[in-house]
């Protein structure tokens, strides 16, 4: 039985609706964070799932497992460089092959290496842009010669607040989740009559490995919300995106940060 076979089952006890069943989603960054997040939301709604990841393997195979066995389905993953074009369309033709298709893309892998502008090599430069803005270039083209065929689509970018405000010593990070903003508005105008929409999130200080050492007094003091958000609050907005009732949507920017940026 193939994998989207197991997620057509109604009994699924981890199934909260079935606003995605039958779909494929495949979310890059997708074995921890945020991403491992989205996953979950996506699975709760009947999605079928494919995670992408960079180097881990151990902990790409434990999610992997704890996934099935939670969802009583599998969860295919996928090992590759989202900052080398080549592996950003082997994956994706990897999703393709194992599922048969191909509906939902979540860019959502991320890197930092903070410094400040006069510190900045050109390494800490290319490698982050590399990663954050050309990964989802190249990734959403590959899913897009599959999706135009079809006639139908989503792709959600996950950008940050930081690429609307800018922050000290991110001046990569801050340039690669704006340029996100731009990528989303120009693939939504390019696809509107292909029956694709294309969408951006911009969350905010979520809790998560890359905030880890923030200090909560300073979240309190600068998030209106006073506290930082939950990976599943992000999530909650991916999912509504990658559904049929987010059809009128499309080259939007949604903030999720808790009043942090409006």
């Amino acid at each position: 039985m193939s994998v989207l076979d197991l997620t057509q089952d109604d009994n699924v006890t981890t199934r909260v609706g079935d606003k995605l069943k039958g779909r494929v989603a495949f979310v890059t960054g997708g074995t921890r964070g945020i991403g491992a997040a989205i996953c979950r939301s996506l699975a709760s709604q009947g999605a079928v799932l494919a995670a992408g990841y960079a180097g881990n393997d151990k902990a790409a195979g434990e999610f992997r497992d704890a996934f099935t066995g939670t969802y009583a389905t599998a969860v295919s993953i996928h090992k590759g460089n989202v900052g080398e074009p080549g592996d950003c369309r082997r994956t994706i033709e990897e999703v393709i092959k194992t599922h048969g298709r191909l509906d939902i893309l979540v860019n959502n892998a991320g890197i930092t290496s903070d410094k400040t502008v006069l510190k900045m090599a050109d390494d800490d430069w290319f490698k982050v842009l590399n990663v954050n803005l050309s990964g989802a270039f190249f990734l959403s083209q590959a899913a897009l010669r599959h999706m135009a065929e079809r006639g139908s689509g989503r792709i959600v970018n996950v950008s940050s607040v930081i690429g609307e405000m800018g922050n000290i010593g991110q001046a990569n990070y801050a340039a690669s989740k704006s340029g996100l903003f731009g990528l989303t508005m120009t693939l939504a105008l390019e696809t509107a009559r292909r029956g694709i929409t294309v969408n951006c999130v911009a969350p905010g200080f979520i809790e998560t490995d890359m905030v880890a050492g923030l200090p909560k007094e300073e979240v309190e003091k600068n998030v209106p919300l006073r506290r930082m958000g939950k990976p599943e609050e992000v999530a909650a907005v991916v999912s509504f995106l990658a559904s049929e009732k987010a059809t009128y949507i499309t080259g939007a920017v949604i903030d999720v940060n808790g009043g942090l940026y409006t």
